[in-house]
């Protein structure tokens, strides 16, 4: 069957318009159940407005550097305006294309805060009749987010491309999209283990109170940092991620079609593949439940596997029955969404507080925290192996399959489909990211509104599976980031070669990168540093802001007479906290985005392309490496500490667990602050280069 491109943008637009329907089906079922005890409702209303707050004060500075950046890229891009022959519509179309992909990106976040808001709630009160029912509103709730995430992906995709028919116009979308998550994320991130730690260090540890008990006045900061880190930052983060990888599918694919504005087979399968994961998405959320034979993390991992083979069928019918797709690349895709499911297991072996790493770390708690950190870290860096040889093998094997198709180009084009495989799932990805968060929400508001041991118990189950699957996604998103960036390096070649061939400097064409050339060798150096400064940053943002915070809490339990003893009537000021959170962030989320930035246009000012190829090298293995480190080890401290929780090596109040508290306040920053940053500071810096190749040719010392 033979497709022409208005029949691939029709499938495309079919599959988002159903993802938003039945994202609207969810969220009302969701609005639907029960919400009647006025406690939880008054504690989940502080929660909301003061996530509210922050993400008003987040987007308003974030507004300030989209507009200046938009000024940047119009004076400079795709040729600086004093140019000879320079096209003023080219200018101001990769401008709206800039400010399109922030808008977007910031609508992904600000949906993850509207649905989480409606669902922790519900998701609290539905405890008290079983895990469940709990359960679905919390999954539920984390699904429309992923659905609406990924239909906003592929609309502002297929729009770009109907709109202009420029795959460097993408990168300009794309670009607009990852700077927003980068900053969204640092900033969200800096807030929630603000937060996350004072009230852990200042209640727990020092005051010996519950880890939710609402005379903690860093509590309600905790929990909105649960939705403006875990679920406005990483929608805004996967949705980054989804935008990159069919971006640098895209611009290879019109390069190999015949053009910048060519969109033959190559670029229809990418859209086509993307739609279909979408759908499959659909098909596995409609999937997941909890039976009686397991529970919610084997949910939440068998939709998973669902939504997969969903999808390794739909492509291979559409491979099968569309002219010109290629086998090939439908297994280089396979390979990577395979890649992607091993990386999630080996991601949850040393994660999950049923497998053996927890526990182990868990007992070597009760010898003192020192013994958890080193444990931690140990079992952190052995965990990154799997996922680095993971995403080599996924590249190597796409190369290989895709090569005879063409050489080279092809070849890169391969490796860029196993991105786009890796993330087709993302639907149910974000799905079971945003879970987390909002059964974490969840637990606090039954704890706050005294629901009962029994349902803080049945809260702290669908928790400890939400951080699981969070350290799993965490690990996934990290992985296609891999991928992707390895593409978008494949994308950074084609449009230095572009730019080249209109300057008739056609004998300059990269065909790859010499680590023996001093220009790229030194690009290679500078790039490896990169990711360890932005997360010393940002780690630093965290640790500075959390000791204003304890003072504060301190100051309160001091001077709030009754406060301590818990008397009725007598409450913490909560918004001191948030504040203080809100303050810290937004003063410190600038300078670590700006600084990955910068580092990428003086490189490149200095060592020309070349240079800048060396420092993708050099920051994609460096910022892997690191990411997939923090995000492992800090999900492991996490269950180490809530597997003591529940009664083991002591239970609450033990040595361990207070040991096993300390090794969660360290992991928190690194799982949910760095680590999961550093995968969109590599995407950011990739489209920055690909952005501004030109002038790199045109104006370097070296």
């Amino acid at each position: 069957m033979q497709l022409g491109i208005n029949t691939v943008y029709a499938i495309g637009l079919l599959a988002a318009i159903v993802a938003f329907i039945y994202a609207v089906y969810l969220a009302l079922w969701v609005k639907k159940q029960k919400n009647e005890n006025k406690t939880i409702e008054r504690i989940a209303g502080l929660i909301r407005d003061g996530a509210k707050t922050f993400m008003r004060k987040e987007y308003t500075v974030l507004a300030y550097f989209v507009a200046g950046a938009a000024v940047l890229i119009f004076l400079f891009l795709p040729k600086p305006l004093w140019a000879e022959g320079v096209d003023l519509n080219q200018n101001l179309t990769m401008t709206l294309a800039y400010i399109a992909g922030a808008i977007f990106s910031a609508v992904a976040g600000t949906i993850g805060i509207m649905v989480a808001s409606l669902a922790n709630a519900r998701a609290a009160e539905a405890a008290t009749h079983g895990i469940k029912p709990a359960f679905l509103i919390g999954f539920r709730g984390g699904a429309v987010m992923g659905l609406l995430v990924v239909g906003s992906c592929l609309l502002g995709v297929i729009g770009m491309l109907f709109i202009t028919g420029n795959s460097s116009m993408l990168l300009g979308f794309s670009f607009g999209a990852s700077s927003l998550a980068l900053f969204a994320k640092a900033g969200g991130g800096i807030f929630t283990k603000t937060a996350d730690v004072s009230a852990d260090l200042a209640g727990k540890v020092e005051l010996g109170i519950p880890e939710d008990d609402p005379r903690n006045p860093a509590v309600i900061a905790d929990n909105v940092g649960d939705n403006v880190g875990d679920v406005a930052g990483m929608g805004a983060d996967l949705f980054d991620s989804n935008i990159a990888s069919m971006t640098a599918a895209l611009v290879m694919a019109m390069a190999l079609d015949g053009g910048k504005g060519k969109i033959g087979v190559l670029s229809m399968m990418v859209i086509v593949y993307a739609a279909l994961g979408l759908i499959s998405s659909i098909v596995g959320i409609l999937t997941a439940k909890v039976t009686d034979k397991g529970g919610p993390t084997k949910a939440l991992n068998n939709s998973t596997y669902v939504t997969t083979g969903v999808f390794l069928v739909l492509t291979a019918l559409a491979t099968l029955l569309f002219k010109g797709f290629e086998w090939r690349i439908w297994g280089a895709s396979a390979v990577g969404l395979f890649v992607g499911v091993i990386i999630g297991l080996a991601t949850n072996y040393f994660t999950d507080d049923n497998a053996p790493i927890v526990k182990k770390v868990a007992h070597a708690s009760k010898t003192g925290p020192a013994f958890t950190i080193l444990s931690g870290v140990s079992y952190g860096f052995m965990s990154v192996l799997p996922a680095m040889v993971g995403i080599a093998v996924s590249a190597m094997v796409a190369y290989k399959l895709c090569e005879p198709l063409g050489g080279p180009g092809y070849a890169m084009y391969g490796i860029s489909m196993a991105a786009v495989g890796m993330l087709s799932i993302v639907g149910m990805i974000i799905s079971n990211d945003a879970y987390g968060p909002i059964v974490d929400n969840a637990r606090g508001l039954a704890e706050m509104g005294g629901l009962g041991e029994e349902t803080i118990r049945v809260a702290d189950e669908l928790d400890s599976a939400g951080n699981t699957v969070k350290a799993v996604t965490k690990g996934f998103a990290i992985g296609a980031a891999g991928l992707t960036v390895i593409s978008l390096l494949g994308a950074f070649m084609s449009e230095v070669n572009s730019a080249l061939v209109e300057l008739g400097r056609t004998a300059e064409q990269l065909i790859g990168f010499d680590v023996m050339n001093p220009n790229v060798f030194f690009g290679i150096m500078v790039g490896a540093a990169i990711p360890a400064v932005f997360s010393a940053l940002l780690i630093l943002g965290v640790d500075k802001n959390a000791q204003r915070m304890i003072a504060e809490i301190h100051r309160q339990f001091k001077e709030i007479k009754g406060l301590a003893e818990g008397k009725p009537g007598v409450e913490p000021e909560y918004n001191k906290c948030i504040d203080i959170a809100t303050t810290g962030a937004l003063k410190e989320l600038i300078p670590a985005g700006l600084f990955a930035i910068i580092s990428t246009l003086i490189v490149g000012f200095i060592g020309g392309v070349n240079a800048i190829g060396g420092f993708l090298l050099g920051n994609i293995i460096s910022g892997l490496l690191l990411a997939l480190f923090m995000s492992n080890a800090g999900g492991l401290w996490d269950n180490a500490k809530k597997y003591i929780e529940s009664g083991n090596e002591g239970g609450k109040g033990s040595d361990a667990h207070k040991a096993g508290v300390i090794g969660d306040t360290v992991g928190d920053p690194f799982k949910d602050t760095a680590g999961p940053s550093i995968n969109t500071q590599i995407t950011v810096v990739s489209l920055v280069a690909s952005l501004v190749a030109t002038l790199f040719i045109n104006f370097h010392l070296f």
